[in-house]
């Protein structure tokens, strides 16, 4: 499945850290209850757990969720900190 992400509305950092066993279900209550955002707007969401070599990318293409999961082979991602912040990038 390759899609071109490009014309995506936000694009939206879940800051600190995320528990990764969470699935589709548990990444959307995660962005409605905590950061009180729609799971179901034209966005991306990124999370990362403990290890900063891993991050899940959460999106909803208007007939389901699709989540990426992506591991590094090499290198580290510098994730904000701060549990209870939500960045959006511009």
């Amino acid at each position: 499945m390759k899609q071109d992400f490009t014309s995506v509305q936000n694009i939206y950092i879940i800051c600190g850290k995320t528990d990764m066993r969470k699935g589709i279900d548990g990444l959307a209550t995660l962005i409605q209850d905590s950061f009180e955002l729609d799971p179901y707007s034209d966005s991306i969401f990124l999370f990362s757990g403990w290890s900063k070599g891993r991050y899940k990318c959460l999106y909803f293409d208007g007939d389901g969720f699709a989540m990426l999961y992506k591991r590094l082979d090499n290198g580290k991602l510098q994730w904000p900190k701060d549990e209870n912040e939500v960045r959006k990038l511009s």
